[in-house]
């Protein structure tokens, strides 16, 4: 970590030592960690802070801020992407019931959580607001205004991830909206960070205040079912009906997003275990959020399952990592890469940013390969663990994704100059052999290209030569 920069060495290892490994493998459950003295946590307590006093000067509490043209979250990529404006359909409702669009919302919120058990909002249910008294004519009006909000959920879902929206197509409806709604809350998280800040004198501090609101927000949707905006109430119906959902992933993921930011995040990453936790909270947690809506197959628990959730999202994000090296290095300064790795393999930043590929980056790619399938074939172990209507999303996407590592081989290794691909034909052409593989029979009688497929112990099997071979021409 270079000084000056983000999170110090000690502040670092005090965050990864709070970890638990799990299955005695090299899966760590980074649940609810966080350095309250790390400069991120520092910078967003501080917003935090800032942001609430201002809400004790507004009688209108935390609602959508006046000056915000958009949902939170919701900026031009996002509207370019689905091709119009997200959240404009409220404006439809509002006319017809003659009500405020923010007014129909909380009333709608309340709706909602008049349908909730009283161990889901256990102080909503002490203040006696947990009950609501609606006409048939609101109550119908409350139950199109969230089908909407699914709708368009699903659409943004759609727009933004494909292959995954497909596979969500097999799941009963409940659990389909519910996955949808996570990924919206993911999604707008992720821009929340991410957007261009063009107006902004300070950038980084009005990134901080909109995050600390976001984070504050979660909050109160579940402790107390609170709603600002329309796209918030597919989330708190999903909380109503999967009343197991928790917030720790949710909240964890904040922290992701925490970690890439400029001078407040970890700008390099020094060993494979700092990687390991920015993985875990920028995608780990997705696995975490969507198993309550999935579900085990009988015989399985939610603590079986949580394994290979959670490899499912490290693999992911190695896939990401590893997809994007050239073009992380070119347009925003950032190298993932472990840097213990690079000077193992005799690979230097200096030639990632000048997209030099030799051998020495290509058996540093080989190893951090065998690195991503290793955790894929932790993953696929998850698979079974799932109800079998369940089970293809979650295969669909493990799938893709590791095709994205079979692209990265067919372009000599070369993620510096070269993108690694999937097309939509070669998805859309893979999803019944996934179908396929979520069954029992796959288990007797396999795909022939299954068949001789390496398993687990091969992958770390192939881990430990990679590392023997390269300590043995070190040595």
């Amino acid at each position: 970590m270079l000084e000056g920069h983000g999170s110090s060495k000690e502040k670092i290892a005090n965050e990864l030592s709070l970890g638990k490994t799990l299955d005695g493998g090299p899966v760590i459950d980074f649940g609810a960690v966080k350095d309250d003295k790390s400069r991120a946590e520092m910078a967003l307590s501080a917003a935090r802070k800032k942001y609430e006093a201002s809400l004790n000067k507004n009688t209108k509490g935390d609602r959508q801020h006046s000056s915000r043209q958009r949902l939170m979250g919701i900026n031009d990529e996002v509207v370019a992407e689905v091709g119009y404006e997200i959240g404009a359909f409220i404006k439809e409702f509002s006319e017809e019931s003659g009500e405020d669009a923010d007014v129909l919302v909380q009333k709608c919120g309340i709706y909602l959580r008049s349908k909730a058990g009283q161990d889901t909002f256990p102080q909503l249910w002490k203040s006696g607001n947990g009950n609501a008294d609606f006409s048939p004519e609101e109550m119908a009006r409350f139950d199109r205004l969230l089908a909407r909000a699914y709708e368009e959920s699903g659409i943004v879902t759609s727009a933004f991830a494909k292959t995954f929206y497909l596979g969500t197509q097999v799941l009963p409806e409940p659990a389909m909206k519910a996955i949808w709604a996570v990924y919206v809350w993911c999604r707008r998280t992720d821009e929340i960070v991410d957007a261009p800040r063009l107006e902004a004198a300070d950038p980084n501090a009005e990134m901080l205040s909109d995050l600390s609101e976001w984070e504050i927000r979660l909050e109160r949707l579940f402790d107390r079912g609170e709603v600002v905006d329309v796209l918030d109430l597919p989330l708190l119906d999903c909380k109503v009906k999967y009343p197991s959902l928790p917030i720790i992933p949710f909240s964890d993921m904040i922290r992701g997003m925490l970690m890439d930011i400029p001078g407040l995040g970890q700008e390099r990453y020094d060993t494979w275990d700092e990687l390991h936790l920015y993985c875990y909270r920028v995608a780990g947690t997705v696995g975490l959020m969507s198993m309550p809506i999935f579900g085990c197959a009988p015989g399985f628990t939610d603590e079986l399952a949580k394994e290979p959730a959670l490899s499912l999202g490290v693999a992911f994000q190695i896939t990401n990592i590893l997809r994007d090296v050239g073009e992380d290095a070119e347009k925003r300064g950032r190298v993932y890469l472990p840097q213990r790795d690079m000077e193992r393999f005799g690979v230097t930043e200096k030639q990632i940013m000048e997209k030099r590929v030799n051998q020495n980056y290509i058996n540093l790619m080989k190893f951090e390969i065998a690195r991503a399938r290793m955790y894929y074939a932790r993953a696929l172990r998850g698979v079974p663990m799932l109800r079998p209507e369940s089970r293809l999303p979650v295969q669909l996407s493990l799938d893709a994704y590791g095709q994205i590592l079979d692209k990265i081989e067919e372009n000599s290794y070369d993620s510096l100059t070269k993108r690694a691909y999937v097309g939509k034909w070669e998805k859309l052409a893979g999803i019944p052999a996934s179908w396929y593989r979520t069954l029992d029979i796959a288990k007797t009688l396999p795909l022939p290209g299954d068949w001789g497929k390496p398993s687990l112990e091969d992958y770390e099997k192939e881990l430990e030569e990679i590392l023997e071979k390269k300590w043995a021409e070190m040595s």
